[in-house]
């Protein structure tokens, strides 16, 4: 079974390194750091590297001792966790050089790219995925284990508010709570609070916003000069796509944000049931959820809009 051949190479590995997507939300970052714990109860270490992240989850435990770079040429051993394709993967040369390499993921877009590959796209959070192999490892969870596993359900069911919502996500939810998870305050510091310069994008993105498709449709952008404007620090964008998701009648949200001054788009749908944004923005070298999916997207403002609008309707025909 691929988790016994897991946790045989996790054993047996010296150097290992844990590895996710860039620009990494709750999911990300509360998976890296609680697969450090983990392995840690198994008696080994691990780095975690994620060049940047949101300071909205310095909170976690073990966040202080994120590396952004390694000195390490090569691994004995990469795990990359809650990461579709190895395109994405921030420092994936660290992934490419490792003589063993493991994917934790629950995507459905997952390529499968590591040399043992353990994807669940039922799982509506990579940090849910890693409860249950605690369990099947026999690896007591922690609080601190438990604190950066919640933080990725939270986040990644929004709130437990997306479909992809299961009896097992609540079963979890309560055993970590008996551990004494906080998960009111988890709440609050990720779902609760906006930083000044999310509050500044959103008016910003609100004002541009356009509803096409007879509602049906809500699009929006920001731009780099924004970012500079107000300030904007990695993750300020986090959640901007869900407030065209948000408005009455809307079936997809676009929100799309450039990358860097290039005349290239970082791409955000969100969609409701019948129209899948994973299957859409697969063609354009992206992936993900089938409610949920990102690409990149070379282009304007105006012509990234229309490429994304031409497969829409598709799904509206």
């Amino acid at each position: 079974m691929t988790l016994d051949e897991i946790l045989k190479e996790i054993k047996e590995a010296e150097k290992i390194v844990i590895l996710t997507h860039e620009s990494p939300d709750g999911d990300a970052v509360g998976s890296s750091l609680g697969m450090k714990f983990m392995i840690e109860e198994l008696g080994k270490t691990a780095d975690v590297i994620i060049p940047e992240y949101s300071r909205m989850f310095q909170f976690l435990p073990g966040a202080n001792e994120i590396k952004p770079e390694t000195e390490i040429e090569k691994y004995d051993l990469a795990i990359s966790v809650d990461c579709a394709t190895f395109k994405r993967m921030a420092k994936n040369e660290c992934f490419e050089n490792a003589k063993k390499t493991i994917v934790i993921d629950h995507h459905g877009s997952n390529n499968m790219y590591g040399d043992l590959n353990y994807v669940n796209p039922v799982s509506p959070a990579c940090c849910e995925i890693l409860v249950g192999m605690a369990e099947y490892f026999e690896i007591k969870i922690t609080k601190e284990i438990g604190t950066c596993l919640m933080t990725g359900i939270i986040t990644d069911t929004g709130g437990f508010r997306y479909m992809g919502v299961t009896p097992d996500t609540f079963e979890y939810t309560a055993e970590l709570l008996r551990l004494g998870v906080d998960i009111p305050d988890i709440y609050k510091r990720t779902m609760g609070t906006k930083t000044k310069a999310n509050f500044e994008l959103t008016k910003r993105i609100i004002d541009r916003m356009e509803l096409l498709e007879e509602g049906k449709v809500a699009f929006t952008y920001m731009n780099t000069q924004d970012e500079l404007e107000v300030k904007a620090e990695p993750g300020d964008h986090e959640g901007l796509v869900n407030i065209g998701k948000d408005i009455e009648g809307v079936l997809v949200s676009i929100f799309i944000r450039q990358k860097d001054d290039e005349e290239a788009y970082k791409v955000s749908l969100r969609s409701e049931d019948g129209i899948n944004v994973s299957d859409i923005c697969l063609l354009f070298g992206g992936g993900g959820h089938a409610r949920a999916a990102g690409a990149l997207i070379q282009g304007s403002v105006e012509q990234v809009k229309e490429k994304l609008m031409k497969e829409i309707k598709k799904w509206m025909e």
